[in-house]
């Protein structure tokens, strides 16, 4: 029986690590905030917790195959294309774990240069580029696929415009792992082109020359490195499909189909516009879940906000930018960027680097509000809640006590699901009257 190469299912092997990834990512005090309605409250601290927040479906599967890799080819060498997910912790205990990382600068054939044949490959949850994928491949390497659902949808999306021939206009960043692989399927296809977007402003240029106010070579030089080779905007930009980065912005998605919209039908016409231009919604619910969470919570009255997840982290960065539209927010990986109650280390929005800031914790009463991004698991979470409560002056006694609870509320909670709901007394919640 010929051996599986190919792995986009799991493994088989989940329960063999199940209790190693329990006792890496999750936390009894994240569960301790969440079952009490997340709210805490402690002398004259309050600390509010978004209701969506962390880890993901599609970042925990990937974090997931990564370990039934491990244990699963114990004796072979394992590489990832690139980070699992945007969280410095995570891919450091991958590294710690003796998976390998491929390097990200050169071209595809030197970054898989030293892949070996019995090598097993792991591709990360923003999936990987179209030309690595095939040599990966050819080589003959077990690949264990971790590519998000949500990053799939997308690619059926552009895949489809480029059959049609229609260009698509991929709102994201154009040097982030999951849109350079977008743009990748559509190069599969002879002819196909693209032209990707950071924002709104940069749409506008598109607009501004669909509306016959800026000349091809003006539009050009503002999309300088972010259209596919030999790109023409005359002949280009005469039909479009628009597609997301999954972890951007969503209302700047929105706002942008609207601009091109608009553009469209003052060149073309109402009807035909609508022939020319399309455009699916392809933001992740998760990601839109994460950010309306955030814009429920800040519209209570808090004194300040955390936002923790990698900074390089894009669905991170938008939930900063969200909360910093109404309380001062501060951007943080993980607990050691909480520095002592004077100083904290933190990433403000559109910046490229952190900085240290004095003050930011205030003395008296206070309300914080705290959120994730969707590559920070719990146990982050939690270690940063209790150095922040600490320097509130909670009793370590006191944090270790909500940590024990939250942990007997989590067993509590897995010991029902195993019984199943027929043992629940309550039985299974029926639908809303």
């Amino acid at each position: 029986m010929s051996e599986t190469r190919y792995f986009r299912k799991g493994l088989g092997n989940r329960d063999q690590v199940v209790g190693v990834l329990q006792a890496d990512y999750q936390s009894g005090l994240v569960e301790f905030v969440k079952g009490s309605g997340h709210l805490l409250r402690h002398g004259e601290t309050e600390l509010r917790l978004a209701r969506e927040f962390g880890f993901c479906y599609g970042v925990d599967r990937a974090v997931e195959y990564a370990y039934e890799t491990q244990a699963r080819f114990p004796e072979r060498v394992i590489w990832i294309t690139g980070e699992i997910i945007h969280n410095p912790g995570v891919n450091r205990k991958l590294q710690e774990m003796g998976i390998r990382f491929l390097p990200s600068a050169g071209t595809s054939e030197d970054r898989l240069s030293g892949v070996g044949a019995e090598d097993v490959v792991l591709i990360p949850a923003f999936g990987v580029e179209h030309d690595d994928f095939s040599r990966l491949q050819e080589r003959g390497c077990i690949l264990v696929d971790t590519t998000c659902g949500s990053v799939l949808t997308v690619w059926k999306s552009v895949e489809r415009y480029a059959r049609n021939g229609i260009t698509s206009i991929v709102h994201g960043k154009v040097n982030h792992e999951e849109t350079r692989a977008t743009c990748s399927q559509i190069l599969k296809y002879p002819g196909a082109h693209y032209v990707v977007v950071r924002d709104y402003a940069q749409a506008e240029e598109i607009a501004h020359f669909l509306e016959g106010q800026l000349s091809p070579e003006q539009l050009m030089k503002s999309l300088a490195g972010s259209c596919s080779e030999g790109f023409d905007p005359r002949r280009d930009l005469e039909r479009l499909g628009l597609a997301n980065q999954t972890t951007m912005l969503s209302s700047e998605s929105l706002a942008i189909a609207g601009l091109l919209r608009r553009a469209f039908v003052q060149r073309h016409g109402e009807a035909p516009a609508a022939e020319r231009f399309h455009s699916f919604d392809t933001i992740c619910s998760a990601t839109q879940d994460r950010q309306d969470a955030v814009q429920e919570l800040i519209r209570h009255d808090l004194d300040l906000m955390l936002v923790i997840g990698g900074f390089n982290s894009s669905n991170t960065s938008h939930l900063v930018e969200i909360a910093g539209t109404r309380v001062r927010t501060y951007h943080i990986e993980d607990a050691d960027n909480l520095v002592s109650p004077r100083w904290i280390r933190h990433k403000v929005f559109g910046e490229s680097s952190a900085v240290m800031t004095e003050g930011w914790l205030p003395e008296g009463p206070v309300r914080i509000g705290l959120t994730a991004g969707a590559s920070t698991p719990d146990s982050g979470i939690g270690r940063s809640i209790a150095r922040l409560l600490r320097f509130r002056g909670v009793p370590e006694e006191v944090v270790a006590d909500f940590a024990r609870e939250g942990s007997r509320m989590q067993e509590e909670k897995k010991a029902r699901k195993q019984r199943g709901p027929a043992a629940d007394p309550a039985g299974p919640a029926g639908p809303e009257p």
